[in-house]
């Protein structure tokens, strides 16, 4: 009766096909993908720093709610991405590190943010976003609607 057993990537096998500990019932993407989500949010997240800073100025006061939008949409959407906090974390991270560096004096004497009301609020509200979307529960986590019991 060798052919009626269950196979290694079957319920309650150990092959390559059975899913691990870890990864029992879960669902979304695996380790490696993740581990690309986070560099690929990570270069988005310096990419909308910059972008934010120089929209924030050339455009008052839309071009501050326009570059605080889009980082929001980033940082949840990562969050959603991943169903992580640090979704959320690592282009928030990754941006106010490319805000930092845009706001520190360059040799010849030049920066790229000009110290007034704009770029100190894009500064604090972005992080304040960013803070928020990293410590909220992921969505989908324990306690949203539609989120099925473990048994």
């Amino acid at each position: 009766m060798e052919g009626r057993g269950q196979d290694a990537s079957g319920p309650g096998g150990t092959g390559p096909g059975a899913p691990d500990a870890e990864g029992a019932g879960r669902t979304g993407p695996g380790r490696t993908g993740r581990a690309v989500a986070y560099v690929v949010l990570a270069v988005l997240g310096a990419a909308t720093g910059v972008a934010g800073g120089l929209v924030q100025a050339a455009l008052p006061p839309f071009g501050l709610l326009l570059a605080l939008a889009g980082s929001a949409a980033l940082f949840h959407g990562g969050a959603r991405l991943t169903g992580t906090r640090a979704g959320a974390a690592v282009p928030a991270g990754a941006w106010l590190a490319a805000v930092i560096w845009l706001s520190t004096p360059r040799a010849e004497g030049d920066f790229a943010f000009a110290a007034g009301i704009g770029p100190y609020a894009f500064l604090l509200v972005g992080v304040l976003i960013g803070v928020m979307c990293a410590t909220l529960p992921p969505p989908g986590g324990a306690g949203t609607r539609g989120a099925r019991s473990v048994r």
